[in-house]
């Protein structure tokens, strides 16, 4: 292992364009639980229950009460881990360019990183099915089931539901800044969510060196040829930064 976090720092050192697309492996030391795999929200509820559009709109009281109103409680309390804070460390030496991240924790931007493509959307915000007014997700009074807006009007998350598409910009750029790349870090994703899972593609099709931070091999580790290192990002980036910093150092 200490021989792939050096020659990934090596790397990463030489490149001058470098964006890391992050799943929720990445926020799972911040206490968030993952959604897919073992442990997972999905093992416990039907996501086509309560994450689809459909069922919000034809019954949000329910998906409030099962599953928005304990992630607004999960989030509030939420703060980056050292995962968060080595990536916005990499952004600050000038090394790692942007965020494309699933996750709709907002713990990427609370670490300090400023160009984060959210993919999904945000939590942070909910919006008014009737008005489209926004308003900050930690103002939302949850005593009443589902929360209105003050025209009346359901309030729903930021977040991009099943069965809704990514915004067409959202999607553009992500592209455009993977095809754009030297190096790529994939953390903590099981990299298997279309059309996230492309962005690695794009990148090692276009050149990028791929970087996997995992805890365990995902479909993406045979397809990037070796290059996978094998643990949680709270542990693997701290060790990654201080081989950078020994680098930049020495010379």
């Amino acid at each position: 292992m200490s021989e792939l976090i050096e020659h990934a720092a090596e790397i990463l050192n030489r490149a001058k364009r470098v964006v890391a697309l992050t799943g929720a492996g990445i926020s799972v030391d911040s206490g968030i639980p993952p959604f897919r795999g073992k442990g997972g929200l999905w093992e416990k509820i039907d996501p086509m229950k309560v994450a689809h559009i459909d069922a919000f709109l034809a019954d949000p009281e329910t998906v409030w009460k099962l599953l928005i109103k304990d992630m607004k409680t999960l989030l509030e309390t939420a703060r980056p881990n050292p995962g968060h804070t080595g990536l916005a460390e990499l952004e600050r030496l000038g090394i790692l360019k942007t965020v494309i991240t699933q996750n709709v924790d907002g713990l990427h931007q609370m670490a300090g990183n400023r160009d984060v493509i959210e993919f999904h959307g945000n939590f942070a915000w909910q919006s008014c099915l009737d008005c489209s007014r926004r308003i900050e997700t930690s103002q939302v009074d949850t005593t009443l089931m589902p929360p209105r807006c003050r025209c009346g009007g359901i309030l729903r998350p930021d977040c991009v539901f099943f069965g809704e598409m990514i915004s067409h910009d959202v999607l553009i750029r992500s592209q455009q800044v993977s095809a754009a790349c030297e190096a790529m870090l994939v953390i903590g994703t099981s990299a298997m969510v279309q059309p996230a899972v492309t962005m690695p593609v794009i990148a090692k099709d276009n050149g990028a060196v791929i970087i996997e931070i995992n805890p365990k091999p995902t479909p993406l580790t045979s397809y990037i040829g070796g290059l996978s290192l094998l643990g949680g990002a709270s542990g693997i980036i701290p060790r990654l930064l201080t081989a950078i910093r020994r680098r930049r150092q020495s010379h």
